[in-house]
Order: structure tokens, then sequence, then C-alpha cells
């Protein structure tokens, strides 16, 4: 399976400022690991949106899947209360 480009939005790294540090490793690994499966199974698709979340904890990571251009686009990495708001 080809590998997948990884872009993030700049208010992802905003999201990640506020955020522990342990916790932001744990956040970009997760990330790093879309390129090989933008699908892994503790990923769910969203109702309604055309946008996956992975969960990492207490927070979530939001993103797009573009099969045509093998591009997973990062939209947030955010805490759950705040994720989907």
């Amino acid at each position: 399976m080809a590998g997948y480009r990884i872009l993030v939005a700049q208010s992802v790294y905003k999201d990640l400022d506020g955020i522990p540090a342990n916790d932001v490793r744990r956040i970009v690994t997760a990330i790093e690991g879309l390129a090989e499966d933008p699908r892994p199974p503790q990923s769910r698709k969203l109702s309604g949106e055309e946008k996956y979340r992975l969960r990492c904890g207490v927070y979530r990571v939001l993103y797009e899947i573009r099969d045509d251009e093998l591009v997973v686009f990062v939209v947030k990495a955010r805490h759950r209360k705040d994720a989907y708001r």
C-alpha cells in the first residue's frame, strides 16, 4: 500500500501548545501512523461529515482522508470535550 502524505492545519499547532508534552508525543505518533494506515481500527468516521476521529487518550484528532491525492489532512487535535465544537 502506498504511503499517504500528512498535511496539518496551522490551527493544530495552536491546539498542541496547551497540551502536556507526554500527550503531545502520543498525538504526534498517532498522526505519523496515519501515513501508513489512514483508517486504523481505533478510528471512527464522523456521522454527517467526511471526517474521521482518532482517540489519543482524552484527546481527539480529527482528520480528512483524500484518497485520490493520497493525503491525510489533520484539522483538529483537542481535548474530547472541545473536539467536536
